[in-house]
């Protein structure tokens, strides 16, 4: 980690017109840590993203980045790189002079840019396709073109934007995986915008969770999971049920919830609704009359033992301990 890295938002600010896109958020970025902005479509993330990489004209407030205030700064002058969600490749030119593109721009010589985009390519598992064109690539090689090239200026901090959404299910595993390789390898830090609550646990050392132009929560991905701050984060975030209490609303993470046949102390009376196969867990959607809709997740070997079907008058549990308050 280097301070060279070191990223703050201080209450950033983008308007659209009167329409309000990020609305004064403050944020450190651990310097070489992998973030994750993460919210819901139109909640700021993106247009954050681009102001950060200079896109963007920031409405009102200041970025710094290793100390240095970028917030007026063009693209190329701030020490960051951004891959964008197109890749945005040149289809007339080769592989390695795509990744070799911005260092011909800035006057380095031909042998000396090719041999550094080499390295790149090799970095990404793309040198033995330097001299194909990016019309015979797969979705996935393009994008590892595209992340070669992005890393061509040795960046301090990169920025992905939508990085993975193109890509098929299994790929798009493979390419979480490649990603934190290379930022760990790397050691510098990336910030990536997603809408995927999968993606960002998996990948991220801190999700900020978004919603209507503000920082909704930050954290590690398993301090968000297990104690969502609001209603929002905990119903996005997934794996949660909401419950109105007397002292308020409560988070419940459906896997902490017990379905039993017979009633028990502090158990809800509940209708079966839907019962949903996952593969190594079943996911049971209940009814369950004041407190609401709940889904209840148990191992599949559980479920199995003594199947549970729709329709079916059962009662949800859970410990006191499990039931997490939110604020607001």
């Amino acid at each position: 980690m280097t301070a060279k890295s070191a990223l703050e938002l201080i209450s950033v600010t983008k308007l659209y017109g009167e329409t309000v896109a990020v609305e004064s958020i403050d944020h450190k970025f651990t310097p070489g840590s992998y973030s994750c902005l993460l919210g819901p479509s139109g909640c700021g993330k993106s247009s954050t993203l681009r102001m950060i990489a200079g896109h963007e004209t920031v409405s009102a407030g200041d970025i710094i980045l290793g100390g240095a205030n970028v917030t007026d700064l063009p693209p190329a002058a701030r020490g960051t790189a951004m891959m964008f969600q197109n890749y945005a490749l040149f289809p007339h030119l080769s592989v390695i002079d795509n990744v070799a593109f911005s260092q011909k721009m800035r006057g380095i010589a031909r042998p000396a840019r090719l041999a550094h985009a080499g390295e790149l390519l090799d970095l990404v598992d793309m040198a033995d396709y330097a001299d194909r064109f990016p019309g015979q690539l797969s979705g996935g090689q393009q994008q590892r073109v595209a992340l070669a090239r992005a890393l061509t200026n040795r960046p301090s901090v990169l920025l992905l934007d939508e990085p993975l959404s193109a890509l098929d299910p299994f790929l798009r595993i493979r390419m979480r995986l490649e990603l934190k390789r290379l930022q760990r390898e790397l050691g510098i830090s990336f910030i990536h915008v997603t809408h995927s609550q999968d993606e960002a646990l998996a990948l991220a050392d801190s999700i900020i969770v978004m919603n209507g132009g503000r920082i909704e929560q930050a954290g590690s991905p398993r301090d968000v999971f297990n104690a969502p701050r609001t209603e929002f984060v905990a119903r996005f975030i997934g794996g949660h049920n909401v419950v109105r209490a007397a002292s308020g609303a409560l988070a419940i993470r459906a896997d902490r919830i017990e379905i039993l046949r017979e009633t028990g102390p502090s158990a809800r009376r509940a209708v079966v609704r839907d019962v949903e196969f996952l593969g190594s867990t079943v996911n049971i959607a209940l009814d369950a009359e004041q407190a609401g809709d709940l889904t209840a997740t148990i191992p599949d070997g559980v479920f199995f033992s003594r199947p549970i079907e729709i329709g079916e008058t059962v009662y949800a549990a859970w410990r006191a301990e499990d039931a997490h308050p939110l604020a607001g």
